[in-house]
């Protein structure tokens, strides 16, 4: 990316800051809002450490089961400090309509799962055991195990076309997404009735900015941590499931596709018919913010941008 495309400069005041943080220890399942969360390479800590498989060991998600959504994750609130170690009566809690609550030990290793795979990654994982298989099955009326990142034994670069040298867990191809406040206001003017930002599952929501300025950033700090805006988050069918009720409508997806499509937000790049809303992003985790503890984002925290390009067109996507 020449100069020519960006510019670069030292902000004096924040460009905007961290509304919420949002994490989602379970791929596809409710997400927790969070005061504070500490930071890892691969995401924040907990976030997308889990997924549900099928009888094939692919990863289940709210495209094919919608009614994840209405499965609640619950946390011990400590283990969101930085420090915290599970012990083995630390436990993750899940809840569905019509199931009874089920209890998964933080600090247990069962089997491994061979052939567990998210998209274009396959690996083994930490199986959760029986008792989460049969209360997945039964929720979803199919074979379904639930199943923990075995950070032990795999790595899930992202995708090297669009950064080297960073990982993730069982995000869709990113450790972190962020969206602005502001955006989700324009977005919100569009429709008829006005949506929450539960719909797009980011892990920062920001406020203070111009619509849709996050397209363009491309180096960041939040606090004194430094990110990078790696690539525009394509959007699936997920925005459309309403995270309630896990029924599925039109919208935003109509819109979006309308007002947000490559073709209107980038119009002079490669066209791949799809639509856009948030940036992906990672932690530049090899810079000096890395060092010692304290590595923790919180509600407030202000976002600085350094280096943007000019326009979505110039946007990786």
């Amino acid at each position: 990316m020449g100069a020519s495309s960006s510019s670069e400069s030292e902000p004096a005041t924040p460009t905007a800051q961290v509304s919420a943080i949002f994490i989602y220890p379970i791929k596809s399942c409710r997400g927790i809002s969070v005061p504070s969360a500490p930071l890892t390479p691969t995401g924040l800590r907990w976030d997308r450490q889990w997924v549900v498989v099928n009888s094939k060991g692919r990863a289940c998600t709210q495209r094919v089961e919608p009614g994840l959504a209405l499965i609640e994750v619950e946390l011990p609130t400590e283990a969101f400090d930085e420090t915290w170690e599970p012990t083995k009566d630390s436990y993750m809690v899940l809840k569905a309509p019509g199931m009874q609550p089920l209890k998964v030990c933080l600090n247990k290793q069962h089997g491994v799962a061979d052939g567990v795979s998210v998209w274009e990654w396959s690996g083994s994982a930490w199986d959760e055991g029986a008792e989460a298989s049969q209360w997945f099955s039964d929720y979803l009326g199919k074979p379904s195990r639930l199943v923990r990142f075995n950070t032990a034994s795999e790595v899930r670069p992202v995708d090297p076309d669009y950064v080297k040298g960073h990982q993730t867990m069982f995000s869709d191809g990113y450790p972190f997404l962020l969206i602005s406040q502001e955006s989700l206001n324009a977005l919100n003017q569009l429709l008829k009735e006005p949506l929450p930002i539960n719909r797009f599952r980011p892990n920062f929501l920001v406020e203070g900015c111009e619509p849709f300025s996050e397209d363009l950033w491309q180096e960041i700090d939040i606090s004194r941590f430094s990110f990078l805006g790696v690539k525009l988050c394509s959007r699936c069918k997920v925005p459309s499931i309403d995270q309630e009720t896990g029924i599925s409508g039109p919208e935003p997806n109509e819109t979006l596709m309308r007002t947000r499509s490559d073709k209107i937000i980038r119009p002079n790049g490669k066209q791949k018919n799809k639509f856009y809303f948030g940036q992906n992003l990672v932690w530049n985790w090899k810079d000096s913010s890395a060092k010692g503890n304290g590595k923790i984002i919180n509600v407030g925290d202000p976002v600085y941008v350094h280096k943007k390009v000019s326009s979505a067109d110039e946007a990786a996507a």
